[in-house]
């Protein structure tokens, strides 16, 4: 990579960064790609499936078909890291990092379309919404794969841990499958001084999320690896009432359907027996 690609390729991460947009939302990061894409000479298709952009090159022989991806999308998390490029968007962060793969996808195209020693075709797949939006199912159902017929597609997440310059690469599983958790506990509300005329589900969501985290510990198979954490508890709005209600809500990650389907029968089960108690 030249100098000149390198610090242009920081420009483009670093503007992206402090124009965050949610999943669904990424008009303007779509926007900024195509012209990006424009200004390196290569073509693309825009809007497959929500803001998604295709971009194609061809070198030689069309024979022999790969492509990269890479999502454009941000969190809904306020920036308090105080860079000179941080969000312009409050509430809005590249906290997953997104920016970055955004750029890198720029980078490879931009490096592909200078380099004449390879043949085949190489699709550039930008998708939107990855954040638990469906962007790629989007995508999919547009006939990605019919229109853009290829045998294999690559992609990576950056890793803050691993040095500049390292690639780390796996042998099996590399990132985990993943869903998300709502449980809600319905009790009786009542005055705080009078606790035996009410149904605390805040104590039963302290029994709750005490007892969850013997789900990974005591019932998941050592040989396996689950995760399961559970992230927002809400309820009540009085120092002085009992709740009529209180919302946990968190996430699970798991590498077999098995370890899923073992997570998801042990939270119904306490679940149940901590409503019952």
């Amino acid at each position: 990579m030249t100098p000149e690609l390198h610090q242009k390729l920081t420009a483009w991460r670093q503007h992206l960064h402090a124009h965050p947009e949610l999943s669904l939302q990424e008009k303007a990061t779509a926007a900024f790609v195509q012209e990006k894409l424009t200004e390196l000479g290569i073509p693309f298709e825009a809007g497959i499936g929500g803001h998604g952009i295709v971009a194609t090159l061809t070198r030689g022989s069309p024979q022999g078909r790969v492509g990269l991806r890479a999502d454009m999308d941000a969190l809904p998390i306020t920036e308090d890291t105080g860079l000179p490029y941080a969000s312009r968007n409050r509430g809005v962060m590249h906290a997953c990092g997104h920016d970055g793969h955004t750029a890198s996808l720029l980078g490879a195209a931009a490096l592909l379309a200078a380099d004449t020693s390879w043949s085949g075709t190489v699709d550039f797949i930008f998708q939107p919404a990855e954040e638990g939006f469906g962007g790629s199912r989007a995508m999919v159902a547009a006939g990605l794969f019919d229109r853009f017929p290829m045998t294999r597609v690559f992609g990576f997440h950056n890793w803050p841990g691993l040095a500049a310059g390292t690639i780390a690469v796996h042998d099996g599983v590399v990132m985990a499958s993943g869903g998300r958790v709502t449980i809600t506990i319905e009790g009786h509300a009542g005055h705080a001084g009078m606790p035996h005329l009410t149904r605390d589900p805040v104590m039963a969501a302290g029994h709750l999320i005490v007892a969850m985290q013997s789900i990974v510990a005591r019932s998941v198979d050592p040989l396996d690896t689950a995760v399961l954490s559970l992230c927002t508890i809400e309820g009540g709005t009085a120092p002085n009432q009992i709740a009529g209600r209180v919302t946990i809500r968190g996430t699970l990650r798991y590498h077999r359907n098995g370890v899923k389907d073992v997570i998801l029968e042990r939270i119904e089960d306490i679940c149940a027996g901590i409503a019952t108690s």
